[in-house]
């Protein structure tokens, strides 16, 4: 489990330009997202990288990867059906090899001198299976992230059993069948949006995209205008092929000691940024600024 190859997707037609984004990085050059989360690749010792992108982004990309654009083979999603079949579409590129995985609008801030994706990938070496990297997260973020269930491994402080695996449950749900004991109340295991994964999760994803095309043709046939036709295929979502890999093989979960930004919420670009800033050598005239800003910040307006 010591992967060459790193697998980054960017093909939602939502997420496409967040990775263009740019920010000032902890060590004060401006980059793109797409550039910081290539450096947090290729510190965890990753060698080669496919990124999952629309048809026609690629020269974008490339622009954007800077000096690691020679480390990138593209794949186009010429067919949007879900995070699932973006990330089957470097199947030929990672073959029968484990592989990194990492989304294109999370940025990520390590608590320690090991980036989190070296974390990772350490535990993943260690523990000789998948693993997914989780952060403990309140409870009103989870409309944005696949939740975890499990039970913490003898001995290991942060490192979790996956026994289930819910995409973006309700709170109720979550309270039913997602509370892992030992985290504080109202907070989950939360995909940080970085795993390391066997080839396992590549054959349930290519099944998956199977059964959606034989649903897809057989709804055709019969007019049903609730499922999308052979053409498009119902989506297929990354979240469903992890659970099924818990149930298959051991399957752990990393609590990193480090902090995931999403830029593709409300504030979240702002966010990222202030983390960056803080986390590097400015962080000193970055909190200076910030106080000046709340003290000359006007009276919010009363409001009946």
């Amino acid at each position: 489990m010591k992967p060459r190859k790193a697998v980054i997707t960017a093909a939602a037609p939502s997420q496409r330009s967040l990775p263009l984004q740019r920010f000032v990085d902890r060590d004060g050059l401006e980059k793109s997202a797409l550039q910081i989360v290539i450096e947090e690749v290729v510190s965890a010792g990753v060698e080669e990288i496919g990124l999952v992108v629309c048809p026609g982004d690629q020269d974008t990309y490339r622009a954007a990867a800077g000096d690691h654009a020679s480390r990138l083979v593209f794949f186009a999603q010429d067919n949007p059906r879900g995070y699932g079949d973006a990330v089957l579409r470097a199947a030929g590129f990672t073959g029968r090899e484990p592989f990194l995985h990492l989304v294109g609008d999370h940025l990520y801030v390590s608590r320690e001198a090991r980036r989190c994706a070296q974390q990772l990938m350490e535990t993943a070496a260690a523990e000789n299976c998948s693993v997914s990297a989780v952060q403990a997260t309140r409870e009103s973020m989870l409309p944005y992230y696949g939740t975890v269930g499990g039970r913490r491994e003898p001995r290991k402080s942060r490192l979790y059993l996956v026994e289930r695996i819910v995409e973006k449950p309700t709170p109720t749900e979550a309270e039913q069948t997602l509370i892992v004991p030992g985290l504080r109340a109202g907070y989950y295991l939360c995909f940080f949006g970085m795993h390391v994964l066997t080839p396992a999760v590549m054959d349930i994803l290519a099944d998956e995209v199977g059964k959606a095309d034989k649903v897809g043709g057989a709804d055709q046939v019969r007019g049903a205008d609730q499922v999308r036709g052979a053409d498009d295929g119902r989506p297929v979502q990354l979240t469903p092929a992890l659970h099924k890999l818990a149930e298959r093989e051991r399957y752990l979960a990393l609590e990193v000691a480090g902090d995931r930004y999403n830029i593709g919420v409300r504030y979240g670009i702002l966010t990222a940024q202030l983390a960056l800033a803080l986390a590097g050598g400015d962080r000193e005239d970055i909190l200076a600024q910030l106080v000046e800003l709340l003290a000359n910040r006007p009276h919010a307006p009363h409001r009946p």
